[in-house]
């Protein structure tokens, strides 16, 4: 009995295997026969001219450091603050490390308390210098001190630059 229930079996198979999906089978193999990508052949690539400066070219190389222009006939660079003054305490330190924390008037006039970085406190008046750039104390009001420093480029001159310290409020002292 067996045998003719794999026999049947087998028959159903075989008459469920026909043509009837054949026309599908056929569409799906063909459907990208014809349809061929073109690519278009890259570009021809310019071999890279590396550009030499020297001499001839009366161009200076970009990428070497610059030296400054000495200035050769001794003079002073332009606005060049007096290198022979003696310094003040608080032009030991960066401006960023001084610290405004108070305001006093002595004699009707106005002083700053200044604390430096080691805890030290200063008081100082207009003219006095603060910080590394000869900052020269112009003004003071009882939020902040005007300073203008006096900073050197590349080529050896001098230029002033604006700068200020402001009060330190409410922070720990």
């Amino acid at each position: 009995m067996k045998p003719t229930y794999l026999a049947l079996a087998c028959l159903l198979l075989a008459g469920c295997g026909g043509e009837e999906f054949s026309d599908l089978h056929d569409f799906v193999k063909n459907a990208g026969a014809d349809m061929r990508g073109k690519i278009e052949p890259p570009p021809n690539v310019k071999m890279y001219e590396p550009f030499i400066y020297d001499n001839s070219t009366n161009l200076e190389n970009p990428f070497k450091p610059r030296k400054p222009v000495s200035n050769s006939s001794g003079k002073r660079g332009e606005n060049e603050p007096d290198m022979n003054r003696p310094r003040e305490a608080l032009e030991a330190f960066p401006l960023e490390n001084l610290k405004m924390v108070g305001y006093v008037l002595k004699n009707k006039v106005p002083h700053a308390v200044v604390r430096a970085p080691d805890k030290t406190l200063h008081t100082v008046k207009v003219g006095n210098y603060i910080g590394m750039n000869f900052g020269l104390i112009t003004k003071i009001s009882d939020t902040k001190i005007d300073i203008e420093e006096e900073v050197q480029d590349s080529t050896g001159d001098w230029s002033k630059r604006e700068n200020s310290l402001q009060l330190l409020e409410g922070a720990k002292q």
